[in-house]
């Protein structure tokens, strides 16, 4: 079963030969070596690389445990490509695994790591360098945080909708009830059934996730971790923070569960890339506030996976795909507050934050868009839209809906789109 990533691909080519150091980023087992393995080697050799200029380097593999030692691994590379004329493609996969070694011409203790060999690579202008890696040693982030400014980084995600249905076809809305359960990790598609789907998607928590985040960041309150895993998950696209997470732990008898250690346990999450946040933002104002926001998990399926594929509620589900698939399509995203009027019991009138859902930029443009599962009656409507007549700018506005085929505009120029509609539609925004 072939599943097309053109995005990525095209980013990689975009990227080739520049100069810079090309990480590859994302939460395990999202299709980043075989992005890279494959998908783009496949192109590479379609338009006239011979394999022999491609290098991979598999440090997971004992066939190449000797190049986890960085100067084994820069000597080797320098010996293929220097003074060569053809151009080279180096593939590190898992870089990760690379050991730190004493530097040999220097007796104060200096290592040399992976970051050196980087380095070195990047003075070899016929090699152009591809790594990826993320454990529980070197989550991808720390990658970037060390090649700031000398690297590109292509930040891969689990499969899209569109990239799920190109691979599975059939009937699209039978396909989409199978991605909001299952969630789009790409292994998905070659589990036989139901029941490996779900325990595939479970043992990736308690066999891969967790335990990196517990042995990197050498974790003590392993539990307090796991139910703040649980309690984002229950939770997604509703507001929150440390503060009521804390507040809802140490009603549950969980000792030590202060605001700064789950402030600092959610951002371990969000730095596996397990879990993002979404900044609430004052669309008058032009401001953000400090808390609460709201957090959307990565993949569905992984979200459904660790709360026992309970709680299927769709306008939550809904939400998390069309956040995930604006951020899969480089969009800026946040929850969008404006103001207006009511009046309260007293019959007074006072000043009321109304939410839109999300806030969508890129450069200087700008969408708004609401997720709402139906708009059966009118006052469902009325609601869902007051956000919207509240703005006074004129950028475009549009309501994703499941309830809905085609797509429509009303009276006051709002889009209305179905939900598979808006995902299969790549340009829309």
């Amino acid at each position: 079963m072939e599943i097309k990533r053109d995005s990525y691909l095209q980013q990689l080519i975009s990227y080739r030969f520049d100069g810079l150091v090309k990480v590859i980023t994302g939460i395990r087992r999202c299709g980043k070596s075989y992005l890279l393995k494959k998908i783009y080697r496949d192109y590479l050799t379609q338009n006239g690389v011979k394999n022999e200029q491609i290098i991979t380097i598999e440090l997971d593999l004992a066939k190449d445990i000797k190049f986890r030692n960085p100067l084994i691994l820069s000597s080797y590379v320098r010996e293929l490509v220097e003074n060569k004329q053809e151009e080279f493609y180096l593939f590190v996969d898992e870089i990760q695994m690379s050991d730190q070694v004493a530097n040999p011409y220097n007796s104060d203790g200096e290592k040399i790591t992976f970051y050196d060999a980087l380095n070195d690579f990047r003075s070899l202008a016929n090699l152009d360098v591809y790594v990826t890696g993320s454990n529980s040693r070197m989550l991808s982030s720390d990658i970037l945080t060390q090649f700031r400014g000398r690297s590109d980084e292509i930040r891969v995600h689990p499969l899209s909708f569109a990239e799920y249905y190109s691979a599975v076809g059939g009937d699209k809305n039978d396909a989409f009830e199978d991605y909001a359960f299952y969630g789009g990790m790409p292994l998905i598609l070659s589990r036989p059934n139901e029941a490996a789907k779900m325990n595939y998607l479970k043992s990736l928590f308690t066999e891969v996730y967790i335990k990196d985040i517990v042995e990197r960041k050498k974790i003590e309150r392993q539990d307090i971790l796991e139910h703040i895993l649980d309690l984002l998950c229950s939770s997604i696209g509703s507001l929150t923070n440390p503060a009521k997470i804390a507040n809802t732990l140490n009603s549950r008898q969980l000792k030590g569960a202060s605001s700064n250690t789950i402030r600092a346990y959610i951002g371990y999450l969000e730095d596996a890339f397990l879990f993002s946040e979404s900044k609430r933002y004052d669309v008058k104002g032009k401001s953000y506030f400090d808390s609460p926001n709201k957090y959307y998990s990565e993949d569905i399926g992984l979200r459904n996976a660790r709360i026992g594929f309970r709680q299927q509620e769709m306008t939550h589900i809904m939400e998390n795909i069309i956040y995930n698939e604006l951020v899969i399509r480089q969009f800026s995203v946040d929850v969008g507050v404006i103001y207006g009027r009511t009046l309260n019991q007293k019959g007074n009138s006072v000043r009321t934050p109304k939410e839109i859902d999300f806030v969508v930029t890129s450069g200087s443009k700008r969408t708004y868009i609401q997720s709402a599962y139906a708009m059966m009656t009118e006052e469902k409507a009325e609601a869902e839209l007051c956000p919207f007549t509240l703005i006074r700018d004129s950028f475009p506005k549009i309501v994703v809906r499941k309830d809905i085929g085609k797509r429509w505009y009303d009276d006051n120029g709002i889009l209305n789109i179905g939900l598979i509609d808006f995902l299969l539609d790549k340009d829309l925004i």
